[in-house]
């Protein structure tokens, strides 16, 4: 049995936490500081890193979580990321013995080139990919990467548990509405999200289900959009097309 707990950091950062009681791996540590209080405040001892992508608010707690816990650090490897002990590539898998648990490793490129994501059924750690209601930056890469590893995200299960590493959900609402003001399962979360934000409690997991109803990202063949698009002056109505126009405009909403 284990539980899977949010750690907030810096403004809107989640750290996720697996623990069992006695055990905890954690999941992007951008900040050690958060990390080391849930482990003294639960009695946890770290037993592992998992770790999406190299920038800083998700890997800048590593060096000083392994001064105190001397455990693996999964990820890719990139020679801007010097912490990964444990190099993970596209079809390989990152086992968690003391959890019971075997994720599948998905390369997610489109945000930067060496993200990956952690699947198992019960759950998608996706970091910056993936969000509830949106998507990450492009940084590095093609904008044809970032709406292809989203496509491969989108065709999971329907009930797959998505933890995103950042709570941008509200953000993203207001921006699908206008996108997709007609999307009643939109304007439902969108009630949804306000009772949980208002009580401080994250918005996530979400799941994919959700996010296919609800996410313009992977909604890009929706007429609706299509239509909000077009009224902007968008000519390509490919999906492809339709992606990036809609990428180029959340930047600037």
């Amino acid at each position: 049995m284990y539980n899977i707990t949010a750690i907030p950091a810096f403004n809107d950062n989640y750290i996720w936490a697996i623990h069992n009681g006695t055990l905890a791996v954690v999941v992007d540590p951008g900040d050690a500081t958060p990390v080391l209080a849930f482990l003294e405040q639960h009695r946890l001892r770290l037993s592992a890193i998992l770790c999406t992508h190299r920038h800083n608010d998700h890997i800048g707690g590593i060096a000083r979580l392994r001064e105190v816990y001397n455990v693996p650090v999964y990820g890719r490897r990139h020679p801007n990321n010097p912490h990964i002990t444990n190099d993970l590539r596209e079809g390989q898998s990152c086992t968690l013995s003391e959890f019971g648990l075997h994720f599948d490793i998905m390369e997610l490129p489109g945000h930067l080139d060496d993200h990956i994501g952690y699947y198992h059924p019960d759950m998608l750690f996706c970091g910056d990919i993936l969000f509830g209601a949106g998507c990450g930056r492009n940084k590095e890469g093609t904008l044809a990467q970032l709406h292809h590893s989203l496509q491969r995200l989108s065709h999971l299960p329907a009930s797959t548990p998505v933890y995103c590493a950042h709570e941008y959900t509200a953000a993203n609402i207001r921006f699908a509405l206008v996108c997709e003001p007609s999307n009643t399962p939109l304007q439902q979360r969108a009630v949804d999200t306000q009772k949980l934000r208002a009580a401080n409690l994250p918005t996530l997991p979400s799941n994919i289900g959700l996010e296919c109803a609800t996410n313009p990202f992977l909604r890009c063949n929706q007429p609706e959009i299509i239509k909000t698009l077009k009224a902007r002056g968008m000519v390509d109505t490919g999906e492809l097309a339709v992606f990036s126009a809609l990428r180029e405009w959340r930047s600037q909403f």
